[in-house]
């Protein structure tokens, strides 16, 4: 729940209420935010 609450900014008590697989779909969409774009071959 941590990391969905940094990246979208949601207090705790906003993720209480979810299904875990809403929670887990949600913290899909945190690590896919979080993960710095891929470098290209250029130097």
């Amino acid at each position: 729940m941590a990391d969905v609450a940094i990246i979208f900014h949601w207090p705790p008590a906003a993720m209480d209420e979810m299904d875990l697989s809403v929670l887990m779909g949600w913290r899909e969409q945190a690590a896919r935010r979080s993960k710095p774009p891929e470098k290209t071959g250029k130097r």
